[in-house]
């Protein structure tokens, strides 16, 4: 079993709704969904005239290859309806790969650890709920320690957890 840690984002109708059908998802095609972290809000990044972004961050144990499990995230996200029609804009899905046990994977489709990992604190700060002290396979910086050193200064706010 492989362990994958997935971010998913929206800011688009039911929020939370979205990752509730999400997870089901993630649960029935891809693996186990193990953990959770609490549902986080901040302010779009990257383009920031838009809705508040919903972020949180799932463990899933699967015997997927990292490009299955990705092929899979994005069916997926078609599935809820995400279209890609604007790059960093409003969605009603994003499941991104984080990390993937800790291998270290470019290709032309998959960059994990995800290459924005570092610069985010949306996605850092529900990643250190779970795995505070996982070692980034290419930093070698704990994610508390990366947490620590991020110079994203958009306001994360907890908003508790899933089913809340």
């Amino acid at each position: 079993m492989n362990d994958a840690f997935l971010s998913l984002g929206s800011n688009e109708g039911d929020r939370k709704q979205w990752f509730r059908k999400a997870i089901d998802m993630i649960g029935r095609s891809c693996g186990e969904v193990v953990e959770l972290s609490s549902v986080y809000e901040t302010a779009a990044w990257g383009i920031t005239t838009q809705p508040d972004f919903l972020n949180m961050v799932i463990h899933v144990k699967t015997d997927l290859t990292p490009h299955d499990l990705l092929n899979h995230v994005l069916a997926i996200e078609i599935e809820l309806g995400r279209k890609r029609e604007i790059k960093w804009g409003p969605r009603i899905i994003d499941i991104d790969i984080l990390l993937y046990n800790y291998e270290i994977i470019n290709t032309a489709d998959l960059i994990v650890p995800h290459p924005f990992l570092q610069d985010r604190r949306f996605t850092l700060i529900p990643l250190a709920e779970i795995i505070p002290s996982y070692i980034h396979p290419k930093l070698n910086n704990s994610i508390w320690q990366l947490l620590t050193e991020c110079p994203d200064q958009l306001d994360v706010r907890m908003k508790g957890q899933l089913n809340s």
